[in-house]
């Protein structure tokens, strides 16, 4: 069950707060830090998330944001560009297509692939060939995605095998989500951009945090760690909408601002 607000620094693993130089933060953004919204332009990430992680970043070894988001919206959205403690953040992007590297301000992103660009030429004829020309598409140059969130919940279903349909003629892969559904090419996911967070680090104990099957990939990560005789703590931002992390989770809590809650009581639990 979801831990119960307010949440204070006895629900934080004992184990969080030994030698948390050692620790590896991953963070989901959307459903996460910030609460899934209508429009996906207004996510902005929780303040109490946003100064918890400013200040777990002074005493971890890494944290890392690993969002399905283009790296640009992720700091837009939540102000963690310039702030004090996270001079070390890294932001993978777009499932880890693209990074971005605080220490350097280095920003890595691919070419946008042809079958991309050829997805978001054809999308809207196609969605209004398929009585669906009053969705939302948010193109992230690397991915597009079909939003039918405050618009037409049950179309989604829908939606899904034409969709996947589409996606298997222009050689994409189908990201689904709560309420939409992301086209993208074959070149990563979560789980890859952590484990290689990970390999360079030199990291072996890793807390992370979801909200999505998006977020699977990077739980497997987790596990397999743990298998190789690291640690692992998985945290699971849970909703009425998607449950598949919930069994899986060490810490189940209550959405964004039960994640925000519990970013906090590491923190003061660390004294940060």
């Amino acid at each position: 069950m979801p831990a119960a607000d307010p949440l204070t620094t006895s629900d934080v693993p004992a184990s969080l707060l030994v030698e948390p130089e050692r620790i590896l933060l991953g963070l989901d953004f959307d459903g996460t830090l910030a609460h899934v919204v209508d429009d996906p332009t207004q996510a902005f990430a929780h303040p109490d998330a946003v100064s918890a992680v400013a200040r777990l970043g002074h005493v971890l070894g890494q944290v890392a944001i690993i969002t399905g988001r283009p790296v640009d919206q992720a700091l837009a959205l939540s102000g963690f560009s310039g702030m004090r403690g996270l001079e070390h953040l890294v932001v993978c992007g777009q499932y880890g297509a693209e990074r971005w590297d605080a220490a350097t301000g280095t920003h890595l992103r691919p070419d946008r692939p042809a079958s991309v660009a050829r997805l978001a030429e054809v999308l809207p004829a196609w969605l209004a060939a398929h009585d669906a020309a009053h969705v939302r598409i948010e193109d992230k140059g690397l991915a597009v995605a079909v939003h039918t969130r405050g618009i037409d919940a049950g179309l989604i279903h829908a939606l899904d095998a034409p969709l996947r349909a589409l996606a298997h003629e222009l050689d994409l892969e189908v990201e689904p989500g709560r309420q939409v559904l992301e086209l993208r090419g074959h070149a990563t996911d979560k789980g890859v951009a952590l484990r290689g967070l990970l390999a360079e680090t030199g990291l072996r104990r890793v807390v992370y945090a979801g909200d999505d099957l998006g977020d699977l990939p990077a739980y497997d990560a987790v596990d397999q760690l743990r298998t190789d005789g690291g640690e692992g703590v998985l945290v699971a931002s849970a909703s009425g909408e998607q449950d598949a992390l919930v069994g899986r989770s060490d810490v189940v809590l209550d959405g964004p601002d039960a994640v925000a809650a519990w970013l906090t009581a590491w923190a003061d639990a660390l004294d940060a």
